[in-house]
């Protein structure tokens, strides 16, 4: 009974600290601003490029690769609707 046992807490603390840094990772500043800098690196208005593209990364955590598309990749980040009803994230 205790292999199973200690197997058990073993494997939840894995899956546990796994999502953690994982959160982690994400809701750090930088994770957003290297990510946020490469997909607004051809936008026309960087500022606001970057401003909701933060916004969408912290809330998300996660941002589509390129510069432009691909949010299939991030399906919250796709999703996010300004109050408008158009597209959020760039």
């Amino acid at each position: 009974m205790k292999p199973i046992l200690s197997t058990f807490v073993l494997l939840a603390l894995v899956l546990l600290s796994s999502s953690l840094l994982h959160t982690t990772m994400a809701a750090d500043s930088s994770f957003c601003d290297s990510k946020c800098a490469v997909r607004c690196s051809k936008a026309g208005r960087q500022d606001r490029c970057l401003k909701y593209c933060g916004i969408c990364c912290r809330d998300c955590n996660c941002v589509p690769s390129g510069t432009y598309g691909n949010k299939d990749e991030c399906p919250c980040y796709r999703d996010k609707k300004n109050s408008k009803g158009g597209p959020k994230c760039p």
